[in-house]
């Protein structure tokens, strides 16, 4: 299985996190079979050209001045991104924070409810949540979580709302409104920080600087 894996990972078909989560890539949710003697003879085929220890290269991140830059192109990549793309990063989010279970229903139309999963806490405890996605550049107002929470009531203990965009001061004190079945917000720069925290899409690496500073007073009076 092992081998397997790392074979179907190097053609491109599947695809792994630290976390151990596999899922299919974009060209492994296209075919249907697969040639094995096709996979073997080019990943064979790359055994032979790397060097001695594979290199990865991964863009470089610079902490300050590219900051705002990284989160420009990622906010405006996902909205880029179909409906049912969206959903599925949500559900991807979700099984890499540790909940089980995760499913997608936005499809069925089940009254604007996205997907469902379970947190489990410490091994005895666990939560029934449901989620719904949000693709908006502006705020989420109060009413959407209303009705998120209508949807939600009687079928989850907890309801997760979350959008590219932010919410109204209206919308995140209906979110905790005493009384109401509690739901989880997570905005924009949030969703940003999961999945570069989570390395979904989002690849940095930190980069030593060496800086060699000149002491001409010591040198001239050594």
């Amino acid at each position: 299985m092992a081998w397997s894996r790392t074979y179907l990972r190097k053609y491109g078909l599947i695809e792994s996190s630290t976390r151990g989560i596999w899922a299919l890539t974009p060209a492994g949710r296209k075919i249907d079979e697969i040639d094995e003697k096709e996979v073997l003879r080019v990943v064979r085929a790359q055994f032979k050209k790397a060097p001695k220890k594979d290199k990865v290269e991964i863009p470089e991140l610079e902490e300050t001045t590219n900051e705002q830059s990284w989160r420009e192109d990622l906010l405006s990549t996902l909205m880029e991104m179909s409906p049912d793309a969206f959903e599925r990063l949500a559900q991807r989010i979700l099984r890499e924070s540790g909940f089980t279970q995760v499913e997608v229903t936005g499809r069925s139309g089940d009254n604007g409810i996205d997907g469902k999963g379970i947190m489990r806490l410490g091994g005895l405890l666990s939560f029934h949540v449901i989620f719904q996605c949000k693709r908006y550049r502006s705020a989420v107002s109060s009413p959407v979580v209303r009705d998120f929470r209508g949807a939600m009531v009687g079928r989850a203990d907890k309801g997760l709302l979350i959008t590219t965009g932010t919410f109204t001061n209206d919308a995140m004190k209906e979110a905790t409104r005493d009384g109401a079945p509690p739901i989880d917000l997570v905005n924009g720069d949030q969703l940003l920080d999961l999945l570069k925290n989570l390395g979904l899409g989002v690849k940095s690496q930190i980069v030593q600087k060496e800086e060699v500073t000149i002491d001409r007073e010591w040198l001239l009076n050594i």
